[in-house]
């Protein structure tokens, strides 16, 4: 297949390095990395199995190959383009562009040995990260806002530099967690909150993903048993809790994507709170935060040996708490491993 791409994350996969000015093309049995001279040598150290052009002119360079090539048909993800970029090639060229949404995401859905290595790895040090990540909100978070405690949130996953984030980290404080993506507020934490924290790290690029919820003692830690003073708080902590765990408990290669799904929306539905779960239970996690498979209500995705995704149920009170538990999962030998 003939197929063009310009997302860093897509092209680093094919190739094993990218940039933000790059365009990679797959020309029958060629392949090219289109750059400009800002990263040449990294390029031409880095980018294997693909020949290095350097060109400010990236679009120019990949017109000439079309033409050079006689290729007929080219694959692209228009969810990589702009309108303007695209519009050069397709205007300036008799090519025929095939629109092939999530194609590299498509291709990436299963994980090779080596990629759930690095996962794994990006997982634990995120686990590793939350855990001092506990120490000094202990120490230091109470009576700070919500902006200084992800301030800290970042440095801290970061260890200060050594690793990029997966994204923006979410701590919230009690009615601020009832937003999924909730954003920071001038709400200072204090003893006895609910606090919940949403964070990753990258690790070789690779993503991590995770949340937990937590009674803001004294002696708290980002584990999964916590005890809160307000029985409702605690009826609707217990019912996340164990629609997380029956999801990986439960879940197995050959299931369709939404049958897990069920497997935590049930359990939540049961309990009374059913109207408060207001997202799937979860996605796909690799060289983007937010990859296939997604498990939700409508995906007839087939779950497989390799996949990688989160289990994340999660009950929103609107003006009162939040709550959501999140680890990662890989399928290995047919069953889900927290990763």
């Amino acid at each position: 297949m003939n197929y063009m791409l310009k997302d860093e994350n897509a092209i680093y996969y094919e190739c094993g390095y990218s940039c933000d000015n790059a365009l990679y093309l797959r020309l029958g049995k060629e392949a090219f990395f289109i750059t400009d001279s800002r990263y040449t040598i990294d390029a031409l150290e880095h980018v294997k199995d693909a020949k290095v052009l350097v060109n400010g002119d990236l679009y120019g360079v990949a017109l000439k190959l079309f033409k050079k090539s006689k290729v007929k048909k080219i694959h692209f993800d228009p969810k990589e383009w702009t309108v303007a970029a695209f519009s050069r090639l397709s205007e300036e060229s008799k090519v025929t562009f095939v629109p092939t949404v999530d194609m590299s995401h498509k291709k990436r859905i299963i994980k090779s040995d080596d990629e759930l290595i690095i996962l794994a790895k990006a997982a634990k040090f995120g686990k590793t990260a939350f855990k001092a990540l506990a120490k000094e909100f202990r120490k230091n978070g109470f009576g700070e806002d919500e902006f200084t405690l992800t301030h800290r949130a970042r440095a801290i996953l970061g260890d200060f530099g050594k690793y990029d984030l997966s994204f923006d980290p979410i701590v919230a404080i009690n009615s601020n967690a009832a937003k999924p993506h909730a954003t920071p507020t001038k709400v200072k934490l204090s003893k006895n909150d609910l606090l919940l924290v949403d964070a990753g790290l990258k690790y070789k690029r690779y993503c991590s993903d995770r949340t937990r919820t937590v009674y803001a003692d004294k002696y708290f830690t980002f584990d999964t048993h916590q005890r809160f003073k307000r029985k409702k708080i605690q009826k609707a902590y217990d019912t996340v809790l164990k629609a997380h765990d029956n999801a990986i408990a439960k879940a197995h290669s050959g299931m369709k994507a939404r049958k897990v799904d069920a497997l935590t929306r049930d359990i939540v539905q049961k309990a009374g709170f059913g109207e408060y779960y207001v997202h799937s239970t979860g996605h796909g996690v690799g060289l983007d935060i937010h990859e296939m498979p997604y498990i939700s209500t409508k995906s007839d995705t087939i779950i497989e040996d390799g996949m990688v995704y989160t289990i994340e149920p999660g009950i929103y009170m609107p003006g009162e708490f939040g709550i959501r538990i999140e680890d990662m999962v890989a399928m290995v030998d047919g069953k889900a491993k927290v990763l």
